[in-house]
């Protein structure tokens, strides 16, 4: 077993939901978590880090989320517009599942 889950709620508090936090994530490099399983943990986020993660990658991980975890607090709007640093900004969610535009190659 090498996952846990932790939960959003308190963030939440502040407009920061769990999708808004694993989108900031993307801005320190890290790949967003599951998001909203289990779905008996409210604003859930499951964190599935290898057996092949350093100890200095998982400090690095734990850095960034006490990071976010402060801006959610001082300002919650830097998380909620998250990411920042990519080349293709934050996408609507919803006009995204209601509109696919899905690319195949030719074989």
């Amino acid at each position: 077993m090498h996952e846990f889950v932790l939960s959003a709620n308190k963030q939440k508090e502040k407009g920061v939901r769990a999708l808004d936090i694993a989108k900031r994530l993307l801005d320190f490099g890290f790949h967003p978590p599951t998001i909203y399983f289990p779905l008996i943990v409210e604003e859930a986020m499951m964190i599935e880090p290898t057996e092949t993660e350093s100890k200095e990658t998982l400090d690095k991980f734990m850095e960034a989320m006490i990071k976010i975890a402060k801006e959610a607090e001082e300002n919650p709007d830097t998380v909620k517009n998250a990411p920042h640093n990519l080349p293709i900004s934050r996408l609507d969610e919803v006009k995204a599942a209601r509109e696919l535009k899905l690319r195949f190659p030719a074989s």
